[in-house]
């Protein structure tokens, strides 16, 4: 569903786009075409998590690029027309210190600064890149970020060991009660992480497991939610679980859904009444003030799960990019026995306050 935040802040953009905006609707999407940036959608997203391992020490990951169509200077020819903005997160999650870090970036599209390239999946942003090579079935992304800021460097290679993951009806998945409230939406989860992580100067080799969720659309988010609740999670077995619900100002759900894969490839997708978030422990974040449920119990098709932060403070300041606070972090998936069975991403929105820009 990522990047959710994101539609929020476009929420204060124009909403007159002209006649070549691309319409959402049921289509069956086709790779690598569909790999590659919809510059005719208003917004849209290439959305990379992962755990990696170095040594005995854990990490999570999060690098984002995020592609808006502004609808301003169409038609201008000018270079300096900002019709496409460029923006990106990049988060370390350092569970043994339970510190995260962060950094974000933003620029318009072109000069040599910032792309998002149509046909296939390259997308750059100053130094920091997501680009994905070889056949459809067997996916290849490599990903940089150097980030002098936050002090910490990326550098992995992400193999699929999967097929893609269509989510919703063949890829376009609903996001509210209100016909045409959707995105294109494919997901791959699974993937085989493996490259280098430099922190505070210190290069280490990493492997680990990673989900990459790419979602495009024209629609804003139905004025009655604020804010949302969603997980991926790369399952021991193989399989791959995803959930999320849209929630209203009361916390109750407004809408919901998700998928689940499991490891021999047959895929199920769940109805709205089919996926229930209980919360059962908070944290307050001292920044925001935000008070997030770190803890909660999933109810879905799949079964009855726990999702627990591998630690609380993990909540991202992106008020100088996306415009919101949010939390997103490593979390692990526990079965009705409290036993681990999978791992993988939380995120949470409007808890700050209802997302308004």
């Amino acid at each position: 569903m990522k990047r959710r935040h994101f539609l929020w802040t476009l929420a204060a953009a124009p909403t007159q786009l002209c006649a070549q905006t691309e319409v959402i609707a049921p289509r069956a999407l086709v790779f690598p075409a569909d790999f590659g940036a919809h510059p005719g959608a208003r917004t849209e997203w290439w959305y990379l998590t992962g755990a990696l391992q170095a040594g005995e020490r854990l990490y999570g990951f999060q690098v984002t690029f995020f592609r808006s169509r502004t609808g301003l200077a169409e038609g201008n020819p000018s270079r300096f027309a900002a019709q496409q903005l460029v923006f990106a997160h990049a988060a370390l999650s350092d569970v043994q210190s339970a510190r995260q870090l962060h950094d974000q970036r933003i620029a318009r599209a072109g000069f040599g600064i910032a792309e998002a390239a149509e046909g296939d999946t390259r997308v750059r942003l100053r130094d920091w890149s997501l680009q994905r090579e070889g056949p459809p079935a067997a996916s290849r992304y490599r990903t940089q970020v150097l980030s002098e800021s936050a002090g910490f460097q990326l550098d992995l290679t992400l193999a699929a060991s999967q097929p893609v993951l269509l989510q919703g009806m063949g890829g376009y998945s609903r996001k509210g009660p209100q016909p045409g409230v959707a995105t294109h939406y494919y997901s791959q989860p699974q993937l085989a992480a493996s490259g280098t992580l430099t922190l505070q100067g210190r290069a280490s080799d990493v492997q680990g497991r990673a989900w990459l969720d790419h979602e495009w659309s024209n629609t804003l988010l139905d004025p009655q939610a604020v804010g949302w609740d969603w997980i991926g999670m790369n399952l021991d077995d193989g399989g791959a679980l995803t959930a999320f619900r849209l929630r209203r100002s009361d916390g109750s759900t407004l809408y919901a859904g998700g998928s689940l894969r499991a490891p021999g490839g047959v895929v199920r997708n769940f109805e709205p009444g089919d996926v229930r978030f209980t919360p059962s422990r908070h944290w307050q974040s001292p920044a925001s003030q935000a008070r997030y449920p770190v803890q909660w119990s999933i109810e879905t098709p799949a079964g009855r799960h726990t999702v627990r932060a591998l630690f609380d403070a993990q909540e991202l300041d992106s008020r100088n990019s996306t415009g919101a606070f949010y939390w997103e972090g490593l979390s692990e998936l526990l079965d009705e026995r409290e036993q681990r069975i999978g791992r993988g991403y939380l995120e949470m929105t409007g808890y700050a306050g209802t997302l308004r820009l």
